[in-house]
């Protein structure tokens, strides 16, 4: 069934797409790299990172079309942004490029090295 738009459902969706900053197919590249699975918290019984599987479940989101996003996806799509905002107030000090940090961010979506105010040099 269609979402009908509330205006707080289109916040959550121009601030998911505000802060998920790398396209699908980027993010599908990144997730098969060693540095993307070497970051993030595990749960229990699992063998994926909880950031991994996030970014997963972003290429999906990125490629569904707008009306056909559920309330599930809308879920998640905060998710992410809260996470995104959250860690990107934590920055290393001095350069972001081939940190932890950076690494997790872009499990999520974002690459910080893509932001003027991110040291990546």
């Amino acid at each position: 069934m269609p979402l009908d738009w509330t205006d707080d459902q289109q916040e959550t969706y121009d601030a998911f797409h505000d802060a998920v900053n790398m396209a699908p197919k980027e993010l599908g590249e990144w997730l098969g790299t060693d540095d993307s699975q070497s970051v993030g918290v595990t749960r229990e019984g699992e063998s994926e990172a909880v950031g991994h599987q996030s970014g997963d479940r972003i290429v999906e989101v990125k490629r569904t079309k707008k009306d056909d996003l559920t309330e599930d996806d809308l879920d998640h799509m905060q998710t992410v942004v809260g996470y995104v905002h959250r860690h990107l107030a934590q920055g290393p000090d001095g350069s972001a490029r081939d940190t932890p940090w950076r690494y997790s961010l872009m499990n999520w979506g974002h690459d910080p090295c893509k932001d003027d105010d991110v040291d990546c040099s």
